[in-house]
């Protein structure tokens, strides 16, 4: 796997500059390992994890790999929880020059078998069971469109065909035989993210990319090893990579962990492990703010509440300020580039409530004639897998178009004012319209539609669909749900509440005025489901 973006002499210069610092992500475990094997690693599911611990399971997980073909390059997928058998995954495939594939554990049968085989996956890591739902029958289910997939190891004790047990692989011995030296500038992390496509789109970061990334975090928030970090968002996401599974060990301290968001167990593990940093979308925030027991939890040790992901309200960012007790702000980024802004304790709270930020460490951002933010720097993504993706992404001069409406005042504040790209962020979770609008197209009942953002106070935005029905049909919220769910479709992609009108409002190109249809949403938006 090569990304092809980075020319030879714009490497040479990252590194040159000491932007791009050589370090191999895996080796800061091994090296707190070394250092301290009995300081608490990972919390999870009430259980503790040393350096020592997992260390060796990282070792004993990727030499079992190896043992089954996994090589230099080959893709290793995985749709886990906030489990330490994610980190393990993740580090273990990482150590052996592989490619670590997370994939958020909400993903079905469409979107995981056009990612296990567009990346030509050869492993496969998936539960057992999670929050009910059976990953191994969906996986011998998809399996066919993935000709790549050689293996499938299941956390738990499914045993059905030829699928092999997590546990079983970490009792193997863990020396991990030898490979030809990697480097730096390896691909070393995969992660797919959707937009305006109906497709996701697999996105290429190396060792130097994220390493940067996290580095110019800990600058930015004078994070240490008296930090603990606490880590609700999934670990399938760009935040749950960098800031669950890297940037605690580089830091030498302690993860908390927790698998299913629940606002009254985020205090009590706050409280409990002395949890300082946190970085989250805005439901997260919520959460915590508006919880009956924040009054009784003592969390005085939380000091940074990042929250990017999704628009977060000002008025949330000084509710939280204030509940809390800590630094709460906004930040910018997106799988793509992980943080372009952000704001810390130095900046006032208007700022940190009005804005998205500003350009921290090496990041530059800059807005094009038409109004688009635009960004660089030694943490942007190496590319897209699909090649062809890359012309229009970025610039002649090397920029990454974000799709994103913005506006820079005069002390380099950014404020995200609208969006380019057809997208709706549920949660903090991209969600494509298209898409959606794609499957209920075929719909028989359906004569034309469109989807559209809904606002909702806690996770910003929920899924409309606006249906012109056929002549005599009776189409209901239900009908639209249970025909996407049908075709296999995630949960988090289902409208959320329906509009019927006669027709949609076009331009005089054809081009349908979603504007119009947000602004008939946003006034029928107490209506729908709760999911």
């Amino acid at each position: 796997m090569k990304a092809t973006r980075h020319d030879d002499e714009e490497a040479r210069r990252l590194v040159e500059a000491g932007h791009w610092a050589g370090t191999l992500i895996d080796e800061h475990l091994a090296a707190a390992a070394g250092e301290a094997p009995d300081a608490v690693a990972v919390v999870d599911r009430g259980r503790t994890w040393t350096y020592g611990e997992l260390d060796d399971a990282v070792d004993r997980f990727a030499a079992a790999l190896r043992r089954r073909g996994v090589a230099r390059g080959d893709v290793v997928s995985w749709l886990l929880p906030n489990w330490a058998e994610a980190i393990i995954t993740h580090l273990a495939t990482i150590r052996l020059g592989a490619v670590s594939n997370p994939i958020i554990p909400i993903y079905r049968h469409r979107e995981t078998a056009f990612i296990l085989r567009q990346a030509g996956s050869r492993v496969v890591v998936i539960p057992q069971l999670f929050r009910g739902f059976d990953y191994p029958a969906m996986i011998d289910e998809i399996r066919p469109d993935a000709p790549a997939l050689a293996h499938v190891v299941v956390v738990g004790d499914d045993l059905r065909g030829d699928h092999v047990r997590f546990e079983d692989l970490l009792e193997e011995d863990r020396a991990v035989p030898t490979d030809e030296e990697r480097s730096a500038g390896d691909i070393a992390l995969l992660l797919y993210t959707s937009g305006t496509t109906s497709a996701p789109k697999g996105v290429l970061h190396s060792h130097h990319t994220l390493e940067h990334e996290n580095r110019s975090i800990i600058d930015f928030f004078s994070l240490s090893a008296a930090d603990v970090v606490f880590m609700p968002s999934p670990v399938g996401h760009i935040i749950g990579v960098l800031y669950g599974m890297q940037l605690p060990f580089m830091l030498r301290t302690s993860v908390v962990l927790l698998d299913v968001w629940e606002p009254g167990t985020a205090l009590e593990l706050i409280e409990r492990h002395g949890c300082s940093f946190v970085v989250a979308a805005t439901p997260f925030l919520h959460g915590l703010v508006h919880h009956p027991s924040l009054a009784d939890r003592d969390v005085r040790a939380l000091r940074t509440f990042a929250c990017g992901g999704a628009d977060v309200p000002p008025t949330l960012i000084r509710a939280a300020t204030s509940a809390l007790g800590c630094t709460v702000s906004r930040g910018y980024g997106s799988t793509e580039y992980p943080t372009a802004t952000a704001c810390n304790e130095t900046d006032p709270l208007d700022r940190r409530a009005g804005t998205d930020g500003r350009a921290i460490g090496q990041a530059r951002t800059r807005i094009a004639p038409d109004g688009e933010l635009q960004v660089r720097g030694p943490e942007l993504f190496l590319g897209y897998l699909d090649a062809s993706l890359n012309v229009e992404a970025f610039t002649d001069d090397g920029w990454f178009r974000t799709g994103d409406l913005a506006h820079i005042d005069d002390q380099g504040y950014v404020e995200i004012t609208g969006r380019q790209k057809d997208i709706i962020i549920r949660g903090g979770e991209n969600i494509s319209a298209k898409e959606i609008e794609d499957e209920l197209a075929e719909h028989p009942d359906v004569a034309d539609v469109a989807v559209v953002s809904s606002p909702d106070p806690v996770l910003v935005e929920r899924v409309c669909a606006v249906v012109v029905p056929r002549a005599g049909a009776d189409i209901t919220l239900t009908t639209v749900v249970d025909w996407l769910t049908a075709r296999r479709l995630a949960r988090q992609k289902l409208p959320e509440s329906l509009l019927l009108t006669d027709e949609l409002p076009r331009n005089a190109s054809g081009k349908v005025q979603k504007f119009l249809l947000r602004d008939l949403a946003r006034e029928h938006a107490p209506q729908g489901v709760t999911r």
